[in-house]
């Protein structure tokens, strides 16, 4: 193959990364308005979603929120029926969060379509494409948790200053 044909496979797969990443916050914008959330709680439904429980320490651990933002968040969840909080059997000064069995119900209705969908089309792979997928889907989640970490610890823009554009590397 050809490193023409090589750059141009890149760069198309990045565009198809690109409208995917794009695809998926459309959908979840679509289920945030559906459900009357903002962005952050329906990932905090996300997460409990995944986890079953959790302390409200780990969810704002796994959102990167502080104490005063998970607990306005959480009441509310609790307030919409979304969640209910806990005392933790071993330690009564921690708090379990799960998703009510309801918010449960409508994920399966809202993501089960799509679940059923994606099923059958990854249907169509074998197992080593498969492997390859996972291999490159870590990665690039990996990619993506890497350079979180990095534009937050710049400093704050500037409003009314456009962000520094990145130095031509030569060619």
């Amino acid at each position: 193959m050809s490193s023409r044909n090589r750059e141009s496979l890149r760069a198309e797969l990045g565009d198809e990364m690109r409208l995917h990443q794009m695809a998926v916050d459309a959908l979840d914008e679509a289920v945030a308005e559906h459900l009357g959330v903002n962005r952050t709680d329906l990932r905090c439904l996300d997460v409990l979603l995944r986890l079953g429980t959790a302390t409200a320490g780990r969810l704002g651990a796994e959102l990167g929120l502080t104490t005063g933002s998970v607990t306005a968040m959480l009441d509310r969840l609790a307030r919409l029926g979304y969640l209910t909080r806990s005392p933790d059997a071993t330690d009564r000064r921690r708090v379990v969060v799960e998703p009510t069995p309801e918010v449960v119900a409508g994920a399966g209705e809202l993501y089960g379509p799509i679940a059923s969908d994606g099923a059958r089309d990854l249907a169509r792979y074998s197992v080593a494409e498969l492997q390859l997928l996972i291999d490159f889907l870590r990665q690039s989640r990996r990619l993506q948790e890497e350079h979180r970490a990095r534009i937050r610890a710049l400093p704050p823009a500037t409003p009314g200053r456009a962000a520094p554009r990145p130095r031509n590397s030569g060619g």
